[in-house]
């Protein structure tokens, strides 16, 4: 077995590798870019060397630099982690040139199954079902609308050397196929090195389907069940899940078995991944093959109990796999959510800056449950505009396929983070969602159910009742601490009236509160003991405007202000809320469902009805900088008339190109920003007339 390992990557699955290295007792070595001297990675493992400047092509994709990090540190094999160069033919040819091992597949496998267009030609020869398309080279756009012409629209332009959701377009129309393929060139070549995109029909509703093999050196290879990662937003996942909710027994073994058999001939011997687009009558042709580790492995771990790291590592090493394909059984389910620095109501922008709180839920294993997050941040670390915008992978395990969804809006919501933007309210709307609970999955989801983009869900009902009783357990908290100090300085209780209106943003809820013991609301009286080192409150909730609600509420919790989640009992129930402190109140967010919180007495309500509400200025005229980055065009100049939809400039942040459009028709007034600019969040582009 290897003694010391290198990492080419970094990030959340460097320090996920690190973790299993660890476990095996092999030292690790990280290697770090500028942007990353003071990453977790680095900080985790035993030894790292730098490898230059922020950008990946000077840094994590130089095979030169890897190799020499490697002979420097004494290292015997190189991870790969996904990404970078982890499908990079020459990356493994290079460090077996050096006489250092690759940990995953052999490089003719890489060539066979690594390249999209490759694959899509081996699989045919295999005889294995393929998506109607062409994988030959295309010349220009032009040569790009007629291939879509005649495979029939939607269609989907994708890079061979692709991944993540980067190189990739959707088009419906000739104008779209144009588009897209200069975007999905720029993207490949900028994140991959490799500008060559193949175009593919687009199945419409289609499921994402992919099975996990595992293979030896020895010839052995068995698959590990499937993964669904249906919940795509510009083609990049943002849910997976393990098993599928779509696929049975017989379906799983049909297409295990032809993942296998397509392993087998291009002789794979590594974990990897056979990606398939399904149908909704189960239906399922070849995608591409994935050689390498995939993002989502992590659900396969939980349902399976195999490290798929530890087993890389050991067959990197000579080891024969242990594991025999009737020793894998599938126990339970596992949801993953991906927490992304974005901001889901800007269309899901990138979102860059210092990570002021980051309080992810404690990993745990109890009461048949699982929660686990993978992570390469820190709190007070930053988030720059230069990598993959993923903070961490939220993974958790149950019994059933409920009960695994209900671990994770749980965990979301005890997960605390600020100084960005980022989509946890999404992912929390998105584990509430009845068609997601209901397994109705398309990759079309998102853009399904919320047309027009995502919006914070406003509270009503049970999760406005629960808002506001929260809004006043922490109002009362506080209050507490006030009279407190109040009455040493006077020498008397200072007391306070129970009526409350508590504003969830501009709708006023009626609660009262009391202290535990014997709690008087005029015509009841309740008894309640507090738990041990927590605070017990009686709280009837009045409703809201035009809510007919007198609901007896008992609330338990050990909350301290500062604290960025507010942890306790609502009813016996364990809930978690996220509350971060604002201008006289809270914003409060549960179950996606979000809200400014303010709690006044009677009187205070009365005197705040009559506070001016502030307006925002106008910036209609202006066209502002959705996110920190790279300007890489200005399709306009001054004076030009523009219309409606019409692209304006395209900026690129974390490895992604955006194309900023204009949303009404007027005339380029003055341009100020130029190409090769790097701008802040909001800084003015350009100006109307």
């Amino acid at each position: 077995m290897f003694k010391r390992i290198l990492i080419a990557n970094r990030g959340e699955i460097a320090c996920r590798i690190i973790k299993t290295a660890r476990k095996m007792g092999i030292a690790t070595v990280a290697v770090y870019s500028d942007a990353d001297r003071d990453a977790l990675h680095v900080e985790m493992a035993d030894e790292a060397v730098h490898i230059g400047p922020p950008a990946a092509a000077e840094s994590y994709l130089v095979i030169d630099k890897i190799v020499a990090a490697v002979k420097a540190t004494g290292s015997q094999a190189v991870h790969p982690g996904y990404g970078f160069l982890s499908e990079r033919e020459a990356f493994p040819r290079a460090l077996a040139k050096a006489g250092i091992v690759f940990i995953g597949p052999n490089p003719g496998a890489i060539a066979a199954m690594g390249d999209k267009i490759e694959s899509k030609k081996a699989a045919a020869k295999a005889k294995v079902s393929t998506v109607p398309g062409h994988l030959g080279v295309i010349e220009d756009d032009a040569h790009a609308v007629k291939i879509a012409d005649e495979i029939g629209y939607p269609v989907m332009i994708k890079a061979s050397a692709g991944g993540g959701g980067k190189g990739m377009r959707i088009a419906h129309s000739r104008g779209e196929v144009a588009e897209g393929f200069a975007r999905a060139k720029s993207e490949a070549k900028s994140s991959f090195g490799d500008d060559r995109v193949f175009i593919e029909k687009f199945i419409v509703d289609p499921r994402h389907i992919e099975i996990q093999v595992l293979g030896d050196q020895h010839g052995n290879v068995i698959y590990l069940g499937e993964r669904e990662c249906s919940i795509q937003r510009r083609n990049q996942k943002v849910i997976e899940e393990a098993p599928s909710p779509l696929i049975d027994a017989a379906t799983r073994k049909k297409m295990g078995e032809q993942a296998v058999a397509l392993a087998k001939a291009v002789k794979y011997d590594s974990a990897g991944t056979v990606e398939f687009v399904a149908g909704q009558d189960k239906s399922f042709y070849f995608l591409e093959m994935n050689t390498r580790l995939q993002v989502e492995h992590p659900v396969t771990e939980l349902v399976t109990g195999i490290d798929l790291v530890e087993q890389m590592i050991r067959v990197a090493a000579g080891e024969k796999l242990k594991l025999k394909q009737a020793d894998v059984k599938l126990t339970g389910w596992a949801v993953e959510a991906r927490v992304y620095a974005e901001d889901p109501t800007r269309n899901f922008l990138p979102s860059t800056g210092r990570l002021t709180i980051y309080r992810p839920p404690a990993e745990m294993h109890a009461d048949g449950i699982t929660v686990r997050n993978d992570t390469g941040v820190y709190e007070g670390g930053e988030i720059s505009i230069w990598y993959d915008p993923m903070i961490a992978k939220l993974v958790t395990h149950a019994k059933t396929r409920a009960a695994a969804i209900d671990a994770q809006a749980d965990a979301l919501d005890a997960f605390a983070i600020d100084g960005i933007r980022h989509n946890i309210p999404f992912l929390a709307a998105l584990m509430a969602h009845p068609r997601w609970r209901a397994g109705k999955l398309s990759t079309g989801f998102i853009a399904e159910e919320f047309p027009g983009g995502f919006r914070n869900a406003a509270p009503g009902g049970e999760s406005a009742k629960m808002l506001a009783t929260v809004a006043v357990a922490i109002d009362h908290k506080l209050g507490q601490r006030k009279r407190r100090i109040s009455g040493q300085l006077t020498g008397r209780a200072v007391t306070r009236a129970t009526s409350r209106r508590v504003w969830l943003d501009t709708k006023e809820h009626i609660v009262e509160v009391a202290e535990a013991g014997a709690v008087r609301f005029g015509d009841g009286e309740v008894g309640l003991v507090p738990d041990s080192g927590e605070a017990a409150l009686t709280v009837r909730y009045r409703g809201g405007a035009g809510e007919d609600a007198d609901d007896l509420v008992t609330v338990r919790s050990g909350w301290k202000p500062g604290e960025p989640v507010w942890s306790g009992t609502v009813n016996g129930k364990r809930v978690a809320v996220q509350a971060r402190p604002i201008p006289n109140g809270y914003v409060l967010s549960w179950r996606g469902a979000f809200a400014n919180a303010q709690v006044y007495t009677e009187r205070e309500a009365d005197y705040a009805r009559l506070m001016p509400l502030k307006t925002v200025a106008d910036a209609g005229k202006k066209l502002l900088c959705p996110m920190p980055g790279l300007v890489r065009s200005i399709a306009v100049g001054e004076g030009q008339e523009v219309k409606a939809g019409e692209p304006l400039a395209v900026v690129e942040a974390m490895k992604m190109e955006n194309v900023l459009r204009a949303e009404r028709d007027g005339t380029v007034k003055k341009l100020h920003a130029r190409p090769g600019d790097s701008l802040a969040v909001d800084a003015v582009i350009l100006e109307f007339a």
